[in-house]
Parts: C-alpha cells; structure tokens; sequence
C-alpha cells in the first residue's frame, strides 16, 4: 500500500498536472469506487465544470480543494489510493487499460485512476461541510510525522500503557499518520530499535530518536519518489527511487548495508518486519 512519501509524491504530480485546470468531463468505470455520494454519477456531477485550488496530504488520503468558475468554493475531492490506486497523467489520447477506474478530462489532458485490485476511494464532499464529516477515516488519524506535536512527550504519553510490539504501534494511523511497514521497518533501523520491543519499555531517549529517525527515512522517500517494490507509480508512470536505497525493507536474507549480518524477516501483528539482529537492540 502507497504509504506517506507515495501519497505526498502523488500530491505533488497533480499539482503539477492539475492545478487551476478545469474538470471538463468525468467517468466514472467502476461505481464501487466512489464511497460518497451513494450515486457515482452525483460524484460525477460535483466535480465537473470546477477547478482545483490546490492539493492537501492528510495521512494517506489525499484532498483537492475544489472551486467554481467564480471562485465560490465547490466542495472537497478526497481519494485514497489503497493497496494498488495510482493517477495516471495521460497528453496523448490513448485506449485506458482494463483496470482504468475513472478518467478525469481537462483542456490540458485527462487523468485516469488506475487500480489494478479495486480497493482505491474517492469522495466528493459538498461545499459547506467538513471533509471529516463525509471521509471518516480522516477524523482518526494521529499527527503527522513532520508535525510539531508529534514528539517524544506525545510518543510516551500514548504508549506507556501498552505493551504493544513498538512495530505494531508504528502501524497504527492513529499513533501516526502516513508511516506504513515499509517506513515503520526503515525508521526502527535508523533508531536501533528491534521491532518486537514493547512500547513501554523504549526509553524516552530512544523514543526521540525514533521520531527523528522516521523524519529522515520519509524525507528522503518524498525526495526519492517513493518506492516502487510493486504497483507504485507516480503520475508522470515513473518509479519511485527510494527502493534501491532501503537498509532493511524487503533485504531479508542480504548482509546489513552497516554492519554485514544478514537481514531477518519475521511476522509481527500478520505483517513482515525486517531488521538487523546486530544494529537493532
């Protein structure tokens, strides 16, 4: 699943792309798709003839900002790409591929939805009301990473009373909101921390360095484009680079790019953790 840099990668591909064009016609392929409004052709309706102000990145979701011709604001465009979601940027007029779920068409081009498993998400939310009212997964997450709040008096008031595996934790949206198990893997190598450890007996020393370690590994994703293990791409059809850089992340069976031991893969919580039996303690 596209996680915070894949998300934030393709925040920035649409607004490179989209920004200010106009929805001059939509498609909706598989009704499925839209969770709100019930009817997908309403979906459809909310959409055309407005402009996107601009693109937001709230965890994994991604919200544009909606206007009309006069400026007057037209609502809120949610999407989450899910497990195999991603935009595609398309200039020169083509046959979509069997797994196009919905085109969007402005006088610069069309953008298509493509998800190859269906479980990507798309909102419309109506001028007025507020997007955590119509997406409700966005009223539950926690700070984002980068955020000032998200610290290590935050990280040990939420986690003194659990005895959670600090991987899991790291997983959960609520916690935090972007970093999936390719981050929480990559960030827990960065801070020396094992994955099984229990959230409260990580010391408030390593808890900081923790989130200072998740700030860099993510960083470096968004400046890489992400990662493409599986179905990732940016809206431009490109790869995410950041992959061939990971310390931990899908190396099991390889030596530690530090220290030479071979990478370990378990299963915490029904999902793989990877980690270095000698960097990690």
């Amino acid at each position: 699943m596209p996680e915070l840099p894949e998300v934030e990668t393709v925040r920035r591909g649409l607004e490179h792309h989209t920004l200010q064009q106009e929805w001059l016609r939509v498609e909706v392929l598989r009704p499925q798709l839209v969770a709100s409004p019930p009817d997908p052709e309403v979906f459809a309706w909310g959409l055309r003839g407005t402009r996107v102000l601009r693109w937001d990145r709230r965890g994994k979701y991604l919200l544009a900002s909606l206007v009309h011709s006069d400026d007057s604001p037209a609502g809120a465009w949610g999407v989450h790409l899910r497990m195999t979601g991603q935009f595609l940027w398309v200039d020169v007029p083509s046959v979509p591929c069997r797994h196009t779920r919905a085109r969007f068409w402005c006088a610069a081009g069309e953008l298509r939805f493509v998800d190859t498993r269906s479980f990507g998400q798309m909102w419309w939310v109506p001028a007025g009301q507020a997007p955590e009212r119509v997406i409700r997964g966005l009223s539950r997450l926690g700070p984002e990473p980068f955020a000032p709040e998200f610290d290590a008096a935050y990280l040990r008031q939420r986690l003194k009373n659990s005895r959670r595996a600090i991987k899991t934790a790291l997983l959960d949206q609520s916690l935090v909101a972007g970093v999936g198990n390719i981050y929480a893997d990559e960030g827990l190598f960065a801070a020396g921390i094992r994955p099984h450890t229990p959230v409260n007996l990580v010391e408030p020393s390593r808890l900081e360095l923790l989130r200072d370690a998740l700030r860099e590994v993510l960083h470096n994703s968004i400046e890489a484009g992400g990662t493409s293990f599986s179905d990732f791409r940016q809206v431009s059809g490109l790869n995410g680079q950041y992959g061939g850089q990971s310390w931990v992340y899908r190396r099991a069976g390889h030596p530690c790019r530090r220290c030479g031991a071979s990478i370990l893969l378990d299963r915490l919580g029904g999902r793989s953790s990877h980690w270095c039996p000698h960097c990690q303690t």
